[in-house]
């Protein structure tokens, strides 16, 4: 079997941390444990048979509290999908799933090194993201 697509380069495209001031940090210290992680994937087609594929992880407060910082990191990635694949349905599967579980260790550790450089060095990612399993849940 030959592979279906070939990652050209990766980058990270943007990245943000902010929070506004020494009472935000405190708070948010204390609460960080209660931020989620979001994930956005789009793409965009380069030339022929070469995609942008940029993934976002957004690691933020999602509940209605005053002082918040917020944490976003945007990584492109430059794939050449092989003449091969015909099928939009494969092309999606490359592009939410396949290609996700190769950078997602660059991905992870970019945002944790984001988030210890920003002050909050005790957080980890307990659960790794599984790219198959939402693409499931999303398409069957």
């Amino acid at each position: 079997m030959t592979k279906k697509f070939e990652i050209l380069g990766k980058y990270i495209k943007d990245l943000s941390s902010e929070t506004p001031d020494i009472e935000t940090y405190l708070f948010v210290k204390e609460r960080i444990s209660k931020y989620q992680l979001g994930i956005d994937i789009n793409s965009k087609a380069v030339k022929d048979k070469l995609i942008e594929i940029n993934t976002t992880f957004k690691f933020e407060d999602r509940e209605k509290v005053n002082k918040k910082a917020y944490f976003e990191i945007v990584y492109s990635t430059l794939v050449k999908i092989n003449d091969e694949v015909k099928e939009k349905k494969e092309l999606e599967k490359i592009i939410l799933c396949e290609v996700q579980t190769k950078i997602y260790p660059d991905l992870e550790k970019s945002l944790l090194d984001l988030l210890h450089n920003s002050g909050y060095p005790g957080i980890k990612i307990e659960k790794k993201v599984d790219f198959e399993n939402l693409y499931n849940q999303k398409f069957n």
